[in-house]
């Protein structure tokens, strides 16, 4: 659970790690309301947007849970935007049928951009590797789910794991299952498991340390409204951001409340590049593109017209713009000084002209 030296992973055409920008990740989810038409659409815009990957997730309602109305497969949390449905009934909707993944992901391989999906279980890991997915996402719900960590770390494919939830314990457990089973790059998003989550609950401060701790590249899988998180995620060191993505939350679907529309998408993208390229270095003095702009620091200057032999004071001598005279700090020493030539009113001053 130590050490701190990251490499880049590559996931299909992209290369993730500090050097590079963010990679952006676009959740379809459930927002496609059961319509092929509209997931396409969907990855149409996605890619307008300039998000470098749509993820999608594999399951079936039997594959997840029970077809039981009542008691715990019945959500009864007040506060949850899935209040009063089964937990069979909101699967069955939100899932994205099988028989669409290949349109899917031809669709994004057109347009240039990687797709991938999150496998529920192992029958959904058979059924992706049939596509050749370049990746996998494992989900804050299945973060504990070794068998199936495992599976996924065996096709030897690199590994996205949404940490929502998990201890550090149980996240040692993950982190080891995957590399033990053949995972040798891997990316932890720091997640709050809340839907839609608010900054006050994303505590971002983690992803470093999630990187210290794991020695791997970190990200954040961001169910907040708005980019601030995801931008401030950045600047901490994430080079993965994931966000839930619809073409309009006016239009519902299970996820779209705190999902992204295209507008905003591509503002995320933009600037979460902005903020990388921001970062840089640990860097001081002027840079080669302030160089000029040194002449425009204050300098000392001759004010009025002098002749030979005049003393300097604060009266003919004055810290002004430009910067080609002494620097101010030398004002002092040249107090009281005396000019051994005639220098007219706006001469920079130089120890050259002092007696």
């Amino acid at each position: 659970m130590t050490g701190n030296t990251i490499h880049q992973v590559q996931i299909g055409s992209r290369s993730i790690g500090p050097e590079s920008p963010p990679f952006v990740i676009a959740e379809m989810s459930g927002n496609h309301n059961q319509s092929l038409e509209r997931a396409l659409e969907i990855v149409d815009a996605a890619a307008a947007s300039g998000v470098h990957a749509l993820k999608l997730q594999t399951y079936t309602a039997e594959t997840m849970t029970l077809d039981i109305s009542e008691g715990e497969f019945l959500i009864e949390d007040s506060g949850s935007i899935w209040h009063g449905r089964s937990l069979y009934e909101l699967y069955n909707e939100a899932h994205t049928p099988r028989e669409w993944h290949k349109s899917i992901f031809s669709r994004c391989k057109d347009l240039g951009m990687i797709c991938f999906s999150t496998p529920f279980d192992a029958t959904a890991v058979d059924f992706l590797e049939t596509l050749d997915v370049p990746c996998y996402k494992i989900a804050s719900f299945e973060n504990t789910d070794l068998p199936l960590i495992r599976r996924v770390a065996a096709t030897g494919k690199p590994l996205i794991i949404s940490t929502g939830m998990a201890t550090v314990d149980e996240l040692d457990e993950t982190v080891s299952a995957a590399r033990e089973a053949g995972c040798n790059n891997l990316i932890l998003l720091k997640c709050t498991s809340t839907y839609p989550a608010i900054a006050e609950n994303s505590n971002i401060l983690t992803i470093p340390h999630l990187r210290e701790l794991f020695d791997c590249e970190v990200g954040l899988s961001d169910h907040t409204m708005g980019i601030g998180v995801s931008l401030a995620s950045v600047a901490l060191g994430a080079t993965v951001i994931e966000k839930h993505f619809s073409l309009n939350r006016a239009n519902g679907g299970v996820d779209s409340t705190f999902s992204m529309e295209p507008a905003e998408m591509s503002q995320l993208v933009m600037e979460t590049e902005r903020v990388w390229q921001a970062l840089g270095k640990v860097s001081y003095g002027p840079t080669a593109v302030e160089e000029e702009s040194l002449q425009f620091r204050r300098s000392l200057y001759i004010v009025q017209d002098l002749k030979a032999g005049e003393v300097l004071s604060r009266e003919n001598v004055r810290a002004i713009r430009p910067g080609l005279g002494l620097p101010t700090k030398y004002l002092g020493q040249i107090l009281g000084k005396i000019l051994k030539q005639d220098v007219k009113r706006g001469t920079a001053l130089g120890w050259e002209l002092l007696a």
